[in-house]
Formats: C-alpha cells, structure tokens, sequence
C-alpha cells in the first residue's frame, strides 16, 4: 500500500457503499481509499426505507459521512418523504446533506410530476437546516433551471449538482445560485471534452470530485466497478484541465468541500 500521509487529501464526495456491488468489502474498500489518499467519503441513500442501513455504515466507519433523501428515478415507487422526516436526520453528527434527489427524465420522464414534488420537499429540508442538496439532473436541464431559481427566490439552499454532464447553460444558472459542479469519472473519458471546458470556465471555489462509485470508473479502470479510490484518476484528470498540480486540485477541492459540507469538515 502506499504511504497516505505523502498523498494530497482528496475527498470522494459521492459513493455508494451500500450498493450490493460492494457486500462484505466495505472496510476493505475504504482502506484502499485512504492508502490512495482518499480519507474522507460520503456515501449517498437512495431510498428512505435504507437510511438506517446506510447510518449504520457511517457510524461503522471513521471518516465515512452520509446522506439520505429520494433518488428521482424511485420518486413513483417510493413513498413521499415528509419534510419534517428530514429534518430530524440532520441530528446524527454524521449526515452531511438531502439526496440525491432531482430530476431524470433519460429514464423517468413518465414520473416528472412526482420528482418535481419530491425534490421541492428536500429543498425545504436543505433550507430548514442549512444542510445542502446532492442534486442529480439528466436530460431534465429546462425543469431543474426552472424549480432551482424558484425556490431560491423563496429562501436560499445550498446545493451540489453531482456528476454534472449536462450543458453549459444549466451551469452557469447553478453557479449564479451560488451552487457547486462535481466532476465525476464521466470527465475523465477521452471524448468529454466539453463537460472538462465547463468545468474549466467554472469559478475555481466552486468544484468538487466524486466517484458515484460503483458506477462511471474513470480511464484506466473504464468498464469496471468504480471505487473510491480511483477519484484519484480523475482528479488527475480535472487538474490539468484546471491548468493546476495534482497537489493543487485536490487542496482545491477539498477545502470546497469543508465549505459545502461543514459537518464533514476536519
């Protein structure tokens, strides 16, 4: 293993580890994390009904956070959360934010109605208790621009809108928000060349890196299940189209990061 004291810290700020893909691995999965460097993570419920599940992980864990909320994709399958529900979450040390909640209209377009409401409940939680929104937006650019500035007018929130692969246009209104881009192994395939200029052309406080592991690994492990410790691949990815060191980009987004998720803070 390597010596992770000589490694820039670089956090994965979106996992799942308690995705079947990882059953029966989970520490050795997060000591490989850290011999990369990668001492803190946050692993994301997709289902109310798992939260505890996923606590339980966390709380396992040091240096491993969580969240929980409704994944749009299991908005007309799951039952709405009540906000008041959420709230009460924000009482464990370790969760960190709501979600990943939003809209997908690739595979869920049928839902929308449904995700629009479920995502408009988190966005209350997120502004009730200051903690922020993990947002998850595909081929929904339109809707996610629209309920996003609405409900900022109503009250401000703090957001992260993961894996961001959608256009140009729906950054820059995320941005003017004051929300935040995380650039996930997506961004390192050869042909992403525009995802890497938006996040080039994005303010540099505003960026983090994630895995969404076990999906999306990054070149040299395309193709495979994602872990993570390949964030590194993609930081070294995301540094040299920031013009930046490894050493550089991973200060960056780690101290973005502290910003965003206080409670995750060192």
């Amino acid at each position: 293993m390597s010596d992770s004291s000589a490694l820039p810290e670089l956090v994965d700020s979106h996992f799942h580890l308690d995705f079947p893909d990882f059953a029966g691995e989970e520490a050795e999965l997060i000591a490989r994390a850290k011999a990369a460097g990668v001492r803190r993570m946050v692993t994301i419920c997709t289902r109310m009904r798992k939260e505890a599940e996923v606590r339980a992980l966390a709380e396992a864990h040091e240096g491993l956070f969580y969240t929980a909320g409704t994944h749009p994709m299991h908005a007309a399958e799951e039952p709405l959360v009540a906000v008041e529900e959420l709230v009460l979450l924000a009482r464990h040390p370790k969760f960190v934010g709501y979600g990943e909640t939003g809209l997908d209209y690739h595979y869920s377009r049928d839902s929308a109605i449904i995700q629009a409401e479920s995502l408009r409940i988190h966005i209350e939680a997120a502004r009730r208790t200051g903690l922020p929104l993990i947002i998850h937006s595909r081929d929904a650019d339109e809707d996610m621009a629209r309920i996003l500035t609405e409900e900022h007018r109503v009250g401000a929130f703090d957001c992260v809108m993961h894996c961001y692969t959608s256009g140009p246009e729906l950054a820059r209104i995320a941005i003017d928000l004051g929300f935040y881009l995380s650039m996930s192994g997506i961004a390192a395939f050869p042909r992403s060349t525009e995802i890497r200029e938006i996040f080039a052309a994005a303010p540099r406080d505003r960026i983090l890196v994630e895995t969404d592991s076990p999906y999306l690994a990054p070149p040299p492990y395309r193709g495979k299940r994602n872990e993570p410790a390949y964030v590194v691949h993609t930081a070294r990815v995301g540094a040299k189209a920031l013009g930046m060191t490894e050493a550089e980009f991973a200060a960056l987004t780690t101290a973005n990061f502290d910003r965003l998720f206080p409670k995750a803070a060192q």
